[in-house]
């Protein structure tokens, strides 16, 4: 068997054996075999430790200033110290994503340098900020498979050639040509720097409105689409990570059915978007309109700003929206509400776009002062922005703030056998600071003052599916419904109890905390007004087998207390991400969805395919891993509901349906989201018909 190839090797997994049970025990070869064969063949050999780290710092790969806040002693105990943690690689999905996507290699491509431990040191020792023990607390949580920092942290820090640390960027752009500019020129600096960015199109005139006063000159919004596009596709991160942006439009602009048209399969390439995501920003007004089958009035933005002095974006369409129906000052066209629902379920049909925020059930939620009125390239991120203004040369005359976040994820699996939960979430929390803290984006001065002043990050999780099967429950059953419930409700005490000891100890809060729900004491009322507690008792039994701590109300109202007395570092402090890559890398089904299949199925580029076992499965279990397409939207929306009640920003929620979907089933779903108080859709998934034929005998992906 050793002889065998770990590719055929992991193969392996996608086929029964001759007892019918899968071959998960083929997955472990595999590893072992692309370690002998590829990684130790590959890595770059040195005498010592000493020898690799004065090597790599000499010929520019690792940062020295990095390295330089610390003792040299701490800095190899902290390696030595890493390599005793007991760290293994779960699956060869996981080691192939960390050593082709992760791993620092020669500049020719040709020698890995680093393993997942020295990676790992690297990230510690460049959140730590010098802080010795805080740099050992970081490596040992990554290690324990507790924290894993997102990509673009995990990936550049402690590198020389890098790009940033940062997971998304939202950016506004305004109803002039300086901003327009200035959008283009941030598509190019910062898609070739960090993560995602997506833009506002909302305030933007609808084609056909006037231009200096002369009717029908502009060309509205498609054009910048495509302008934008060109640019994600010209920018990256010196390779490793593609350029990648979405425009958000609100559902009540003129332009909204040409946004939408743009991700038809037959559009015209004159139009027709390929690679730029799409979001629609949806009112409570919308639906009450299509509940009513009544005509919805889409506003032009152009005479919006003039009449309110205001641009579109900032206005609660929901409040207003008779008022402006009226409002003979305003141009204004009809189109039917529930025609653009199933219009909505079409485009979302043939190509899994647009995303949705519901606007005012995110506003509704928002602790933070000021009005959210777009999300990010994966719908979990919700902040408030402010528009900048600009000279004629398209220097700032005003520096609005434009978004940032920092991401990083949880593994709840390995979080619930923390020794101590409270510390493992307030050294992810303080993780995720200390990278908003380093990151000074110059290149886009919007950034720079949105983060400086905000210092918002977005804590995720990951392995919820995982971790439930693994303890024999449900994903979607009432058991799993109330401990995701009460999962969130324990991290986010530890997670606002982390920000309040920042503002304590830097004697600094976030900008605007004075006019935030959580000076005045609102947001508090729902853990100081009610006790929080299992009900079921194999619920109970998980937290207590654990000895984990559910707060009182007598601490969040002693939280509450120092809250309002010294307030909060973080302006923004948890999101919930799909969790991609990472999840590969720590034994993890994504995010808090269920499994897309039991072995899941990746083309990973040059490599192609790879199979991924869900997480703790064995052949005595399966039952328990029934996939996202068989489960339904309904329970998922069901579980996503629990966790949303604690969460800040939003959660990146995918719909998944069968192949006897209906457009009326999508807009079914969507409506039952809404009404249950989520704050954003991602994607729209169809599971495909086999083709007939095409079945392979004793294939798991076959036979679910």
């Amino acid at each position: 068997m050793h002889k065998i190839d770990y590719h055929a090797l992991n193969a392996m997994l996608n086929l029964y054996d001759d007892k019918g049970h899968l071959q998960l025990e083929k997955d472990a070869l595999a590893i072992k075999s692309y370690f002998n064969k590829h990684v130790l063949p590959n890595t770059r050999d040195f005498i010592s430790l000493q020898d690799r780290i004065s090597y790599l710092v000499q010929e520019g790969y690792y940062e020295l200033k990095i390295l330089n806040n610390y003792k040299k002693n701490f800095v190899y105990s902290l390696f030595n110290q890493s390599k005793k943690q007991g760290f293994r690689f779960q699956t060869f999905m996981g080691v192939l994503k960390f050593y082709s996507s992760y791993a620092l290699k020669t500049f020719d491509g040709k020698y890995y340098l680093e393993n997942f431990e020295d990676r790992t040191c690297m990230v510690a020792l460049t959140l730590g900020g010098g802080n010795e023990l805080f740099a050992m607390n970081i490596m040992k949580e990554i290690l324990s498979g507790r924290f894993q920092p997102a990509t673009p942290t995990f990936l550049n820090c402690g590198k020389k050639q890098r790009g940033e640390y940062i997971s998304c960027f939202l950016l506004r752009i305004e109803d002039n040509m300086e901003s327009i500019g200035r959008a283009i020129n941030a598509a190019l600096q910062l898609s070739k720097r960090g993560g995602g960015v997506s833009f506002l199109l909302t305030n933007l005139r609808e084609s056909g409105a006037p231009i200096k006063y002369v009717k029908h000159q502009s060309s509205g919004i498609v054009p910048i689409m495509k302008m934008l596009e060109d640019a994600f596709s010209y920018a990256n991160q010196l390779g490793a990570r593609q350029g990648a942006g979405a425009v958000y439009l609100h559902a009540h602009h003129p332009d909204i059915l040409k946004f939408l048209d743009t991700k038809k399969e037959n559009a015209d390439e004159k139009t027709r978007i390929k690679t730029l995501s799409l979001g629609v920003i949806i009112p409570d007004i919308t639906f009450q309109l299509a509940k009513e089958n009544k005509e919805m009035y889409l506003f032009s933005p152009y005479d919006v700003e003039k009449v309110y002095h205001q641009p579109f974006s900032e206005l609660v369409i929901s409040e207003i929206y008779h008022n402006l129906s009226q409002d003979k000052r305003i141009k204004k066209t009809t189109i039917n509400a529930r025609n653009f629902f199933q219009k909505l379920a079409e485009i979302q049909f043939e190509s899994g776009y647009p995303y949705i925020m519901f606007e005012d059930t995110v506003n509704r939620t928002n602790p933070i002062f000021g009005h959210i009125n777009m999300s990010n390239l994966c719908s979990e991120i919700l902040q408030v922005n402010s528009p900048s203004e600009y000279n004629e040369d398209l220097s700032y005359k005003k520096i609005g703030t434009d978004i940032s976040c920092n991401l990083g994820s949880l593994n709840i699996a390995n979080t619930m056998e923390s020794s101590n939960l409270g510390r493992t979430v307030e050294i992810a929390i303080r993780s995720l600071t200390a990278v908003s803290d380093i990151s000074q984006i110059h290149s886009v001065s919007s950034i720079l003052n949105g983060n400086n002043k905000s210092h918002a990050i977005g804590l995720g999780q990951m392995n919820l599916h995982g971790y439930l099967a693994r303890e024999k429950i449900y994903y979607g059953s009432p058991e799993s419904i109330e401990f995701t419930n009460l999962y969130f409700y324990i991290i986010t005490y530890h997670a606002i109890r982390t920000s309040n000891l920042l503002a304590i100890e830097r004697k600094k809060k976030f900008w605007g905390f004075s006019k935030s729900n959580y000076a005045n004491g609102k947001y508090f009322l729902k853990y100081t007004t009610q006790t929080w507690k299992p009900k079921n008792h194999r619920v109970l039994h998980l937290f207590k087998k654990n000895k984990i701590h559910l707060p009182t109300q007598e601490e969040w109202k002693a939280l509450a207390k120092s809250v309002k007395k010294y307030g909060l570092y973080n302006q923004n402090l948890q999101a919930i991400p799909p969790t991609g890559s990472i999840s590969y890398i720590n034994h993890s089904t994504s995010s808090i969805h269920p499994i897309v299949s039991r072995i899941e199925i990746r083309k990973e580029g040059k490599i192609g395919r790879v199979y991924y076992p869900a997480p703790y499965m064995t052949n005595n279990n399966l039952c328990y891993y029934k996939d996202a397409y068989e489960i339904g939207p309904k329970k998922i929306i069901d579980v996503y509901a629990a966790a949303t009640q604690h969460i800040d920003q939003g959660l990146s929620l995918t719909l998944f349906f069968r192949d006897n979907v209906t457009t009326r089933d999508i807009n079914k779903a969507q409506i039952y989201a809404w009404k249950k108080g989520i704050k954003t859709l991602y994607y729209v998934r169809i599971r495909q018909l086999t083709l007939k034929g095409t079945e392979v005998s004793g294939c798991v992906s076959c036979a679910l």
